[in-house]
């Protein structure tokens, strides 16, 4: 059994969620399966200093970004084909909203990589599940905006302490056609006609160890809808 894992980059705020990621990894080999990662040969959108959250003036490419947290090891999306995996996975990050889509600075109307898009599509045109972590849903909204495919995704709840605003997410979600669900950082969501498995992770003030089961949880979901 092979998952893919889906990389924006490396970093919370301008890639894909280290934490997530590597969680993500330990997760899949847990449950003995194997992984491949996967990134898109691009500029991502901007670089932030981590330490200050202040921009900064250079320009890094989302694979050669991922290349760090998959020691090396890493596929083109271009190179990759359904045939490759069993399920895929998204671990969150900013670069979700800021490199695969837009949604950070356009929102739902924002537009996805459409490299990003036909992985997704052609996925789940042939039955194989697709897990998206923390903010990743609204990847998966926008590669199904437009489908007719209505997807139920949870990018957390308000009615526990999230540092997002999961109101406005949820709005933007049903903008694009998806059902948005609340589900805490114990729960996960699991849309079986579609195969999809969304986990709140970090939309939530989660601990790392809550993340880390939510993740787990959510490997095991997708395992099982193989």
């Amino acid at each position: 059994m092979k998952f893919g894992i889906l990389l924006s980059g490396c970093g919370v705020y301008d890639g894909a969620e280290i934490q997530e990621a590597v969680l993500a990894m330990l997760a899949i080999k847990e449950i003995d399966a194997d992984y491949i990662c996967i990134s898109v040969d691009a500029p991502q959108h901007h670089v932030i200093n981590h330490a200050t959250g202040e921009e900064m003036q250079e320009s890094r490419n989302m694979l050669v970004e991922a290349a760090r947290i998959a020691r090396g090891d890493i596929r083109n999306i271009k190179e990759v084909e359904p045939a490759d995996i069993d399920a895929l996975i998204i671990p969150g990050g900013f670069g979700s909203a800021k490199n695969f889509t837009d949604w950070a600075f356009a929102g739902p109307d924002g537009t996805i990589l459409p490299e990003v898009k036909l992985l997704l599509i052609n996925l789940m045109n042939i039955g194989k599940p697709i897990g998206a972590l923390c903010v990743s849903p609204v990847v998966l909204a926008k590669a199904l905006e437009g489908s007719g495919i209505k997807a139920s995704l949870t990018l957390g709840t308000d009615k526990e302490a999230s540092p997002y605003d999961i109101p406005a997410f949820n709005e933007g979600l049903v903008k694009t056609g998806a059902e948005p669900i609340m589900k805490t950082i114990r729960e996960i969501q699991i849309d079986r006609d579609n195969k999809l498995v969304t986990a709140p992770c970090y939309m939530m003030d989660a601990s790392i160890l809550e993340v880390r089961k939510n993740i787990r949880s959510a490997v095991e979901a997708l395992r099982d809808l193989i």
